[in-house]
């Protein structure tokens, strides 16, 4: 998408919705849907076999004055520091995508009740010749859902659709380390709502989202 118009500004929103299972020999297809004075729509899909399995929308957009300052995204109470926080090892249920390519730290003490909130801290094993940006984008969504720890082990879910705005035009942070956090606000009928929010190393707020999940169990 980032190739499909030249002199983009930085990303600063995605929608993206999760069609159906990609897998083997894809095919990517990108187009510029508006170039406005600020910002920049463009529209990607992934297709496999005629079939389309995501389907996202970017926008690009550059800064506009103003003087309005908010910034409220403190980091969970009681954070481990991501150089004190013990590796959280690979699980037989876990995805083999997440055990190749991921490393993940506990970011908070255990809790003695069950809450509907997944939070750690998260890097990605090779990052070599990733953009800040690709590499957050990769890093988002990377933990289970919030609800997981009130479901029965190994209960499927599967993500539907996932907004994500990012807070900053130029994230950076420390030895590829983000802090993630997930979580659920709502499940019913096998439909759970989360939020979520990455930080970086420092504390500073990155990128929040929402997203829509299909719990099977």
């Amino acid at each position: 998408m980032q190739a499909g118009g030249a002199g983009l500004p930085p990303l600063r929103s995605a929608a993206v919705s999760f069609v159906g299972p990609l897998y083997g020999q894809v095919e990517v297809q990108a187009r510029v849907l508006r170039r406005g004075k600020n910002a920049t729509w463009i529209s990607g899909e992934v297709w496999r076999e005629g079939e389309c399995g995501l389907q996202a929308g970017f926008v690009f957009m550059g800064p506009v004055a103003g003087s309005l300052r908010l910034n409220d995204r403190p980091v969970p109470a009681g954070l481990i520091p991501v150089e004190q926080a013990r590796s959280r090892t690979s699980h037989p249920l876990m995805p083999v995508f997440l055990r190749n390519y991921f490393e993940f730290r506990f970011a908070l003490p255990k809790s003695e009740a069950a809450l509907p909130e997944v939070c750690a801290w998260v890097r990605l094993k090779d990052r070599a010749g990733l953009d800040a940006m690709s590499e957050l984008l990769l890093i988002a969504d990377a933990l289970p859902p919030g609800v997981m720890p009130l479901v029965q082990p190994g209960s499927p879910v599967s993500s539907m659709t996932w907004q994500i705005n990012l807070l900053t035009a130029a994230p950076a942070t420390q030895d590829g380390w983000w802090l993630l956090r997930s979580r659920g606000d709502y499940a019913e009928n096998g439909c759970s709502s989360q939020i979520m929010d990455v930080w970086n190393a420092d504390g500073e707020p990155v990128a929040s989202g929402m997203q829509s999940i299909a719990v099977f169990g």
